[in-house]
């Protein structure tokens, strides 16, 4: 019995070192590829983008190759997002250009000032991947000041670096009411 408890204590020791030393790249990719579509109607309700974009947008992506199904939102502010999900085993860099191109197709029916204000195409893994959170150490600052501060000075950067696909912020924004 000493024999086989000194086998099975090496061989979970050497289990460990090579499950400390895989590679990532040994690891499969099992979340599906998604592409988001952003788009924006400025002065536009919910409903007006639903109709005029978003359904647009939605219509002409039917028929893409490892398509498994699309949602979307319209807000209140005039924003448009659709994010198509692909099979697994899809290659995001072509479903990518698949989306793109369907969009070109979509384009001349879509309204002058959503044309005029650009469509973004992102692909990305429906994943938050890494989340930071960031604090005054002497509470000099408020949430609204850190915020403003990180939107301003890390996000753009953030966003600019190879191999990140999309940056979010979660928490409170300036706003501002006018009363005229």
């Amino acid at each position: 019995p000493v024999f086989a408890w000194v086998l099975a204590i090496i061989m979970m020791f050497t289990g460990g070192i090579a499950i400390m030393n895989l590679p990532i790249a040994q690891y499969p990719q099992i979340a599906p590829p998604t592409i988001t579509i952003s788009a924006a109607y400025p002065g536009a309700d919910a409903k007006t983008v639903e109709d005029s974009v978003t359904q647009v947008i939605e219509q002409n992506m039917n028929g893409l190759d490892g398509l498994m199904y699309m949602s979307s939102t319209s807000d209140a502010a005039g924003n448009a997002s659709i994010i198509l999900t692909f099979k697994t085993g899809t290659s995001p860099d072509i479903a990518q250009v698949q989306v793109q191109n369907k969009l070109q197709l979509a384009m001349p029916s879509l309204p002058q000032e959503v044309q005029q204000q650009g469509i973004s195409v992102d692909k990305s893994s429906s994943n938050i991947l890494m989340v930071a959170g960031f604090i005054s150490d002497n509470n000099s600052l408020s949430q609204y000041d850190i915020a403003d501060y990180v939107a301003s000075n890390i996000k753009d950067p953030l966003s600019r670096t190879p191999g990140v696909g999309s940056v979010q912020l979660f928490g409170s924004q300036y706003a501002m009411r006018l009363w005229l």
